[in-house]
């Protein structure tokens, strides 16, 4: 009982969940009331993990669920993310009524399904995490039931998505058959018995994570799904997700699979690889921006990626450090498109940004800024965060990797100074309305600051993270 503290975030999200959605059936108008019950919810649980951080590694049900440093510290990640992306998302939702009671408990059973993703060490619990995530992504992808775009955008997400976790559901039997058991611990020290038939095992995992992170050749979901879904929607996709995804990442990688590193390191640097690559060429004719970040989210995840091919701890530190930098990022860019607002309705195509330093500068700087930070340039954080896997990545000779890596920064940053080159240079448009979001504009300001001045302190992220030993 006494270990029950460690998992008290959990238990205390799916009763919120419950709560909140029996509150909001006999209370009617009650959206804006759960929405922010929501919010003190994410906001308690994260009190809550902070509060039961252990330097000892924990292990429950069976040893099938694992606390530790790693756990704790991307638990803390994404329920930030989720904290402001309901913040910046708030006004949003209310003004295209999307603000109701099923789309906050949605949110929150997300959340909670990723937070079982982290801590799983087993494949039957990484399973019912993963679906318990992706669940009401499937809903909330569809959730504009006005938009032909939305309910497209939610089926191609939920075949596709199926499809892949029947692709992974595969492999993890095929690993139990092998290995002959679920726990991640129990299956390093049986691998060697049938190492080549684990392989195949292997492969089809990473082809159902890969499809989870959108890296290529699996990325044929996004930007359809990115474009059609509400633009709060796409924010959540493109930020909270990649936290779990990418723990999942790491532990399995790192410990039923660390033995197996040289058939398993192969298969990441072609994801890498062929994520950058692809994801700086193809935004590049892209006419609508969140088209545009869906591709570009394609390229930074190759960039992650790179940090976990190299094998070290210093690696994966790096690509958490990466991810970090990425959601802040991200949070910014769609902040602005949460302001492009005329006449009751939201713009979001790159047209739609011409001139917009002649009516709106402070929404333009900020653009600028996380632009330029997206497009690695210094001294913003998002060079600092390149730098620090390109310097991981070399300092393994993997040269090639760095070579290629190098490069589509290179021709990404085409796609974004395009973007500032129409903001700055070209013809105005019709000036949008001044909004008072309260939410968006927190958010906005301290993204934009936390990019400008990571430069002034950035020792500070590096120490966080480097004091997490993964392997």
């Amino acid at each position: 009982m006494a270990n029950i503290i460690f998992i008290l975030p959990e238990i205390f999200i799916s009763l919120s969940a419950m709560f909140l959605l029996i509150f909001g059936v006999f209370k009617k108008n009650s959206s804006a009331t759960v929405y922010i019950l929501a919010i003190i919810t994410l906001i308690i649980s994260l009190i809550l993990i902070i509060n039961s951080q252990t330097n000892h590694e924990i292990y429950l049900f069976n040893n099938s669920y694992k606390i530790d440093q790693l756990s704790n510290l991307m638990k803390i990640i994404a329920i930030i993310s989720g904290i402001f992306f309901m913040l910046s998302s708030y006004d949003y939702t209310k003004l295209t009524n999307l603000s109701n009671v099923e789309y906050s408990t949605l949110i929150l059973c997300s959340i909670l399904g990723m937070l079982v993703m982290i801590s799983s060490y087993d494949l039957i619990v990484f399973y019912i995490g993963l679906e318990l995530q992706s669940l009401p992504l499937y809903v909330l992808a569809a959730f504009n039931r006005n938009k032909i775009q939305s309910s497209e955008a939610g089926l191609k997400y939920f075949v596709l998505s199926a499809l892949s976790s029947g692709i992974l559901l595969y492999g993890c039997s095929l690993l139990y058959g092998f290995s002959g058991s679920t726990n991640f611990y129990t299956i390093s020290q049986n691998i060697y018995s049938h190492e080549t038939k684990n392989v195949f095992g292997l492969v089809f995992i990473l082809v159902g994570l890969a499809f989870k992170i959108s890296a290529v050749p699996f990325h044929m979901w996004a930007p359809d799904v990115y474009e059609g879904s509400p633009t709060s929607v796409t924010l959540f996709f493109a930020m909270v997700p990649k936290v779990a995804a990418l723990t999942v990442f790491i532990r399995f990688l790192y410990v039923p699979f660390v033995n197996l590193i040289d058939q398993w390191q192969a298969i990441i640097i072609f994801l890498s690889l062929s994520s950058m690559i692809f994801g700086a060429v193809a935004a590049i004719g892209q006419k609508n921006l969140k088209r545009l970040i869906a591709y570009s989210s394609i390229g930074h995840m190759g960039y992650a990626l790179a940090g976990l091919a190299v094998g070290t701890n210093s690696g994966i530190q790096n690509s958490i450090i990466y991810i970090c930098i990425y959601l802040i990022m991200n949070l910014g860019i769609f902040c602005c498109l949460f302001m492009m607002k005329r006449n009751g309705k939201f713009f979001d195509n790159l047209e739609d940004l011409s001139g917009l330093s002649k009516n709106h500068p402070v929404i333009s700087l900020s653009l600028l800024i996380l632009l330029f930070s997206l497009a690695g340039i210094p001294p913003m954080a998002g060079f600092f965060a390149k730098f620090y896997v390109f310097m991981s990545v070399i300092e393994k000779s993997m040269y090639f990797l760095a070579i290629v890596g190098l490069i589509s920064t290179v021709v990404s940053a085409f796609y974004y100074l395009k973007i500032i080159k129409i903001i700055y240079f070209d013809e105005p448009k019709e000036k949008y309305d001044n909004v008072n979001f309260i939410g968006v504009k927190i958010s906005l300001t301290l993204s934009t600051l936390l990019i400008l001045l990571y430069f002034v302190y950035p020792s500070g992220l590096i120490n966080l993270i480097s004091k997490i030993n993964i392997i």
